[in-house]
């Protein structure tokens, strides 16, 4: 079904070009490290610490990675505290959002921008890492095939949930353990900013359409909690910021994106699985957002 789909939006690419620019603009290359790991988070101090410790455990050289953490919301004296804490184990860096908070188009934009990695790893403060050889093995893959970008196995932690269940497809493409050749993002100009949330849902569009290829990798693995809807507020922002990629897609294709974020909604009549609810809810809210940007509402989330 995946190769169907990229098929298909590669086919739509030739018969109606469209700019496949993000909305970041790089600055000068200063690359001075092998991978910058970018973490964006707010509060969650607890999970965000599994993370760093994981990072900090790699025997990839201290002196070949970054962690760049970006807090929203203004930051906090505790994530600060943590940057400071492992600083003598890390070569980290922390800065707080002053903006646009909520919004991670914008928030993974920024934390590009401060990226020196010739490599660029997106991970979330609830990704797991257990792999003390992950980096370096992320590394050599890199250096000795000409992939634009590496899908590590995605499985799924429970840490956070009740019931189990998994991921709909353990090599997904999303920002949650994903890694890309800094030149690809530059190409591509990052995220588009405006996104509350999936914005690698978008940028993957971008970036098939440009005809970039992924390396599914089984050697690197992580675990992340699946999707879990608790707010459909959120959802709705997600829709409504897809509603406005109008102006950036013909129609056919801004159309296959809103399709896309809905077509788990049929799943709200079998709520026999605790996932089906899940993809469900996040359709449904998703879909209210889309009708509230054509009415002109506004979605409150938090």
């Amino acid at each position: 079904m995946q190769n169907l789909r990229v098929k298909i939006l590669k086919a739509l690419y030739k018969l109606s070009p469209f700019s496949l620019k993000g909305d970041l603009t790089f600055e000068e290359d200063d690359i001075n490290v092998s991978i910058s790991c970018v973490i964006n988070f707010y509060g969650r101090i607890n999970l965000l610490e599994g993370i760093l410790y994981s990072l900090a455990s790699q025997n990839l050289p201290k002196e070949d990675f970054e962690v760049i953490l970006i807090e929203d919301r203004g930051g906090t004296k505790e994530g600060k505290i943590i940057a400071e804490k492992l600083s003598d184990r890390l070569s980290i860096k922390y800065y707080a959002l002053s903006e646009n908070f909520g919004v991670m188009g914008y928030s993974r934009n920024f934390g590009l921008s401060k990226a020196k990695g010739e490599f660029v790893l997106f991970l979330d403060d609830d990704t797991v890492i257990l792999q003390n050889d992950f980096l370096s093995k992320l590394l050599r893959i890199f250096r000795t095939t000409n992939a634009d970008a590496i899908i590590p196995h995605g499985n799924a932690s429970f840490v956070l949930i009740k019931g189990r269940y998994d991921f709909h497809d353990p090599y997904y493409p999303t920002n949650r353990c994903m890694a890309y050749r800094r030149n690809v993002l530059k190409e591509l100009g990052g995220f588009v900013s405006e996104i509350i949330g999936q914005e690698d849902v978008e940028f993957v569009i971008r970036y098939i359409s440009s005809g970039k290829t992924f390396i599914q990798s089984k050697e690197i693995e992580y675990y992340h909690p699946p999707l879990i809807t608790n707010k459909i507020s959120k959802a709705a922002a997600v829709g409504m910021s897809f509603a406005k990629l109008k102006k950036r897609y013909p129609f056919i294709i801004w159309l296959m994106l809103l399709l896309n974020g809905s077509r788990y909604l049929p799943l709200l009549l079998l709520p026999l699985k605790t996932k089906w609810k899940m993809q469900g809810k996040f359709s449904l809210g998703f879909l209210i957002g889309i009708i509230y940007s054509i009415t002109k509402q506004k979605v409150n989330y938090s």
